[in-house]
């Protein structure tokens, strides 16, 4: 009888253990998938808002290609203008489902790639944070792929027909500012702009390449206000002069009653400069959300397009030249959001 009693608790004590350990199975089981789950939800949230930053930075390059058309006639009561005025950098807009910065730098606060002296590209390549060994380098680079090849071949084509896919150097003028990078030594970080970081560790902005040079030939001078300080000291400008400029800006942007001042400042470079720029500018929009608390969402989204404006009685006001749906890896100049 006591054997009996024996093998049937050992045989409760086993089923017991069985289902324990099958609860624990199925606890791990549900965790796991609740995990997955929220993990899920959080990516379909994130791309769900990407989505929304992305129409939202859209609507604000039409609606600032819309302002600029409009033009500066309106006026406020300050006498500032209601919707946009040569010259001006950036436009906020405020929406109801978050906020955007339209930054509107004119083409003509670039130098042209196909044309900058071989100085003045040495300069902006210093400029942008390479050392004298790359700066050469890179230089050579450039010069080398918009220039005639003596013999239909230069130094640099090796490399090319080298590389995987290979390609040869086309020896002729840039069509578009992305081709430099394929050129030998130009890094994306060298093309898009970085972050340096500070001795006291903190993180500063550094243009690129596109930031500074340009396909689109410009008759008119570099616009003061949307140049660069890297085109700025590659034309000449001393960094005394480049900080002072920077400091009015930043403030508001220069106004042509204003502008002969900067004589002395910009020194020989003044005749380089003006107001403005050329009718070919590149919009660029960064949207944020409103979160739930009322502040602007930490992620953010840019969008940009090239654009040039016709003359007011062609019956196309303008031309979309390019489109670019992400425009990562810029970082924004204007940090004027309202929250």
């Amino acid at each position: 009888m006591s054997g009996r009693r024996q093998g049937g608790s050992e045989r409760r004590g086993g089923a017991l253990l069985a289902v324990l350990w099958l609860s624990a199975a199925l606890t791990a089981i549900a965790f796991s998938v609740a995990v997955s789950v929220r993990g899920e939800i959080a990516r379909a949230e994130t791309s769900l808002d990407g989505l929304k930053e992305y129409y939202l930075a859209s609507g604000a390059l039409e609606r600032a290609l819309l302002y600029m058309l409009w033009g500066g006639g309106a006026r406020n009561p300050d006498g500032t203008a209601r919707y946009w005025e040569r010259g001006q950098p950036v436009i906020r807009l405020p929406f109801p489902t978050g906020e955007a910065i339209v930054e509107i730098v004119p083409e003509g606060a670039k130098l042209n790639v196909n044309t900058i002296t071989q100085l003045e590209l040495s300069r902006l390549l210093q400029a942008l944070g390479l050392d004298a060994l790359r700066v050469q380098q890179v230089t050579e680079a450039i010069i080398d792929w918009r220039s005639p090849a003596p013999g239909g071949q230069s130094l640099f084509d090796a490399e090319y027909l080298g590389r995987f896919p290979s390609f040869r150097a086309p020896h002729a003028s840039l069509e578009q500012i992305e081709e430099l990078l394929l050129v030998r030594g130009v890094t994306p970080d060298l093309f898009y702009g970085r972050y340096d970081r500070t001795p006291d560790g903190g993180l500063i902005p550094r243009a690129g390449l596109r930031d500074c040079l340009t396909v689109y030939p410009s008759p008119t001078p570099l616009d003061i206000n949307s140049a660069e300080p890297e085109v700025m000291r590659a034309v000449g400008v001393d960094p005394q002069g480049i900080e002072t400029v920077r400091t009015l800006r930043m403030r508001a942007p220069i106004r042509p009653q204003q502008f002969g001042s900067l004589a002395p400042v910009l020194g020989p470079a003044f005749s380089r400069f003006g107001i403005g720029g050329s009718n070919t500018y590149t919009l660029r929009a960064t949207a944020r959300l409103n979160r739930p608390d009322g502040k602007l969402s930490d992620s953010r989204r840019s969008v940009a397009m090239t654009v040039v404006l016709r003359q007011s009685e062609d019956p196309e006001l303008y031309q979309v030249l390019r489109w670019y749906d992400n425009a990562a890896g810029r970082p924004l100049r204007y940090e004027i959001w309202s929250h």
